[in-house]
């Protein structure tokens, strides 16, 4: 028999699941991790953290499945874009990883879009800005602030590049893992020459270019998995998810509320806003490509209010206590931007508010109107995309907001649109597993992996008596988006 087995290293935590060739998932493990930000705008993590990670992720997949190494043919992994972690000639970090929530580089990302122009590096990479968080920025930042560091760097990875080196010893990386890093190009499929020069680095820094679900090599470090498992390569996380949602043609949309809130919409050619207000990917699939809007910061928010004022209680508990509050929390909005605003506007110095707080306020009140901005935040940026020509009435649910059968109800009825779910709540690293089965050659195509694998579940419809006080509510919520509260 054979297995897949799928890593999706987030944010705050690494995931691993294993899937039989039907989509069955046989069990998933994950392994926390606390990020370093010493100040407002540093975020950090040892690479060895991941690694770490990935080795008890491994361990305790096996132990619980109970799946000898030898049946796990292929190993597809996917991570976060942006993460840059640093090696020197001897493969070793040479400092910690730069997460892409970091926003240390604002005055590189300046000098960046001075001298390329911001529509020359949308036409080229399909990002709508020079924001800090970006790999050119923080590569900019390296050569400025740590001269010791960028000379002797000799390998500039993204985390998923990064563990794929771990577990084969080889440098690659998915072209649809790259868009965001600025130093990309999305017309041609290469490295942007003029970008990595004017960074000071080269192509010979950078890992070798490969399509999605193509192999990355055999596994050689010591993790439990057989030798002759084949280690994959995939898109982006947020990708990797509308694969695993079955997204792979034009027609659907999936939303993705993990750590932050991504929306992809399946495009048969690039579309480019002439306002420069959604980012552009690569899709999985050749010759397609994604409209990306995203906000850095979601289901996190949820986890940060549950760490510092959850008094113990897990997130099922406190969705509990935001459902004996009425729609639209008695007027309490949060604008969820705890590290910068990134679509439908583009703002890296926004930050979070709790707006409208009175006395009759209560702990319930401020989590449901976490659970309500995000989706406010999805209602602002599908209403982008509609006015991009998009359809929008298909939507599919992913990610840990998935689980919330409240929270898909508020999205719902914020959006007043039937939201679908997944029999697989882990899409993510369902989408990496159907690549590397296809890449591997246990499915002809990718099509016929998504057709075996990916299987829908339930349909939540919206309940109509909420329409006009969450219409109310997004307003209110928009102007205050709108407004200058961040300069």
């Amino acid at each position: 028999m054979s297995f897949i087995l799928a890593l999706d290293a987030g944010t705050t935590s690494l995931k691993g699941a294993l899937f039989g060739l039907s989509g069955e998932m046989l069990c998933v493990c994950i392994h926390e991790y606390q990020l370093d930000s010493p100040a407002p705008d540093i975020v950090e993590l040892d690479p060895d953290v991941y690694w770490s990670a990935v080795r008890a992720v491994i361990a305790d997949i096996l132990k619980k499945s109970g799946v000898a190494p030898a049946n796990i043919t292929a190993l597809g992994i996917t991570s976060q874009g942006e993460t840059l972690i640093v090696l020197d000639k001897r493969g070793r970090p040479l400092r910690k990883a730069i997460v892409w929530l970091d926003n240390r580089a604002k005055d590189e990302a300046e000098v960046i879009k001075n001298e390329f122009g911001r529509d020359l590096v949308y036409r080229v990479t399909g990002q709508q800005d020079v924001v800090p968080g970006w790999p050119a920025p923080k590569i900019l930042w390296l050569r400025n602030h740590e001269p010791e560091v960028f000379n002797a760097a000799d390998k500039f990875l993204m985390l998923e590049d990064y563990l794929i080196y771990r577990l084969t010893g080889n440098f690659v990386t998915d072209h649809a893992m790259n868009p965001s890093t600025l130093y990309y190009d999305l017309r041609k499929g290469c490295w942007w020459e003029r970008m990595l020069s004017f960074l000071g680095i080269s192509s010979s820094q950078l890992p070798a270019l490969l399509s999605s679900g193509a192999s990355a090599g055999k596994v050689v470090a010591k993790t439990g998995l057989s030798l002759d498992t084949v280690v994959t390569v995939a898109p982006i996380d947020q990708v990797a998810g509308a694969v695993g949602a079955g997204n792979i043609a034009p027609g659907m949309i999936t939303e993705t509320t993990g750590g932050a809130l991504a929306v992809c919409a399946t495009v048969e050619r690039p579309v480019y806003d002439l306002a420069m207000r959604v980012a552009l990917y690569k899709h999985a699939v050749p010759g397609l490509c994604v409209l990306l809007p995203w906000i850095p910061t979601a289901g996190m928010i949820l986890r940060w209010f549950r760490d510092e004022f959850g008094e113990g209680k897990d997130y099922s508990a406190l969705v509990e206590q935001a459902a004996t509050v009425c729609a639209a929390s008695d007027g309490l909005i949060l604008l969820p931007h705890f590290s910068g605003m990134n679509s439908p506007d583009v703002n890296p110095e926004a930050r979070g508010v709790f707006w409208g707080i009175s006395p009759a306020h209560r702990k319930a009140h401020f989590i449901r109107a976490i659970l309500e901005a995000i989706a406010f935040a999805l209602r602002d940026n599908l209403e982008l995309l509609t006015q991009l020509g998009i359809d929008c009435r298909k939507i599919t649910s992913l990610g840990g907001g998935a689980r919330s059968e409240f929270w898909l109800q508020v999205k719902a009825d914020v959006l007043q649109q039937e939201i679908r779910t997944l029999q697989c709540e882990e899409s993510t690293a369902l989408g990496a597993a159907a690549l590397a089965a296809a890449g591997t050659g246990l499915f002809a195509n990718l099509e016929a992996a998504v057709a075996a694998m990916v299987h829908p579940a339930a349909t939540v419809s919206p309940d109509v008596r909420n329409r006009e006080v969450y219409d109310a509510a997004f307003q209110r919520y928009r102007e205050l988006n709108r407004k200058n509260f961040f300069n």
